[in-house]
């Protein structure tokens, strides 16, 4: 089986901390956000990955060719225009030559619910979609896909629908497995009012012509659209504690305490009298002045936190 993974956005609600790196190379903890995204999906025996990128993404291709060490046969496909994810996966369909899971570069699901979704494909009856699932609040109904079910099967999607038009409070999530047959419908999506070829349609000539399109509900999932949300992950990550505490600065002054969980990248310099932590991550290379306090926050790579300085549950770049 193949992995899909959609990494062509830019992450405009992320500036500043996209003006210099797609939102898909983000940082969790020492990691883009889109590896961590694939090693979900490597724990689970899919490493035939191939990521769909922008063409002026040479960060990420970059990463993936020289720095990287995850071990997968990693591929790229190219968007020149962010057209919709349908859009999207007509540029990897030429690479696609087997059943795919499809998942977007900033939606963190368990390795655990993966495992299921791919056990759930090889089940019979066999789907011929599989979507993940999750109940959304009333104000978000316009903002994502909701989906109709007759008990475990989809028998509807509408993209975005305004509150009347919603068929249940349950929502799309981008992870899903499809055949390679699916791509044969990408063609026939119509551009959307909003400009965009939209999955969704596709999907729901799926669900008219084939049927057999099922639903799995997930519990939680982490996703990454504000910089509130790169706090929110990054904590998490630390507080799994799979992730060993790395703490390599350059040079820290006197009387200055470091506490865990934290991590801190090499190349950094941190002055005298400082707290640093809990629940912080440290990108490389930065400079944190004397008399500093930082708890609950993210600071990315080659900042500068000055003399007296207090970060909480901020991100600085």
């Amino acid at each position: 089986m193949q992995g899909i993974i959609l990494a062509a956005g830019h992450g405009s609600r992320l500036q500043p901390i996209t003006l210099t790196r797609s939102k898909a190379m983000v940082p969790i903890l020492g990691k883009p956000i889109v590896e961590r995204v694939m090693e979900h999906l490597l724990c689970n025996g899919v490493d035939d990955l191939i990521l769909v990128v922008s063409p002026n993404d040479r960060h990420i291709t970059r990463y993936f060719r020289r720095e990287s060490r995850i071990e997968a046969d990693v591929r790229f496909a190219y968007q020149p225009e962010r057209l919709g994810m349908a859009n999207a996966l007509v540029g990897a369909a030429p690479l696609i030559n087997d059943d795919f899971v499809l998942s977007a570069c900033d939606n963190l699901i368990s390795e655990e619910y993966v495992g299921q979704m791919l056990a759930a494909w090889n089940s019979e009856p066999r789907p011929n979609g599989i979507l993940t699932l999750m109940p959304v609040e009333p104000e978000r109904l316009g903002n994502v896909g909701i989906v109709e079910l007759d008990g475990q099967w989809v028998r509807r999607i509408v993209e975005k629908p305004s509150p009347a038009e919603a068929p249940s409070n349950i929502s799309s999530l981008p992870l899903y497995c499809f055949s390679r047959g699916f791509l044969d419908y990408l063609p026939r999506v119509p551009l959307s009012a909003r400009g965009e070829y939209e999955l969704q349609d596709a999907i729901q000539m799926l669900i008219e012509e084939e049927g057999h399109v099922r639903g799995m509900l997930v519990d939680e999932r982490l996703t990454l659209t504000s910089p509130a949300d790169l706090l929110a992950i990054n904590r998490h990550y630390l507080l799994m504690g799979n992730n060993q505490p790395q703490l390599a600065p350059h040079t820290v002054g006197c009387n200055t305490r470091l506490i865990t969980p934290l991590r801190i990248e090499g190349g950094t310099i941190i002055g005298q009298n400082c707290t640093i932590g809990p629940n912080v991550y440290v990108e490389r290379d930065c400079r944190i002045g004397d008399d500093v306090t930082i708890c609950n926050a993210v600071i990315l790579r080659e900042s500068a936190v000055p003399d007296g300085a207090v970060v909480e549950n901020q991100v600085v770049s």
